[in-house]
């Protein structure tokens, strides 16, 4: 199979990034807000934050 690489238009970049926002303001509130949220990572879905998430779980012990 032949692979080609082309630069994306200004217009597919802007999308692009208005789409990186979106996302990544979305998951900041998600875990502002102590949800979780499913991610690919290494080749597999993860569970990120929540009740069961480790950072979270110290911070209360601190309280």
């Amino acid at each position: 199979m032949k692979t080609t690489t082309i630069s994306p238009s200004p217009e597919m970049q802007a999308m692009l990034k208005a789409l990186q926002s979106a996302v990544t303001k979305e998951l900041e509130r998600k875990r502002r807000l102590g949800h979780y949220a499913v991610v690919w990572q290494d080749g597999r879905p993860a569970l990120l934050g929540g009740e069961n998430d480790p950072a979270r779980k110290d911070a209360m012990r601190r309280l």
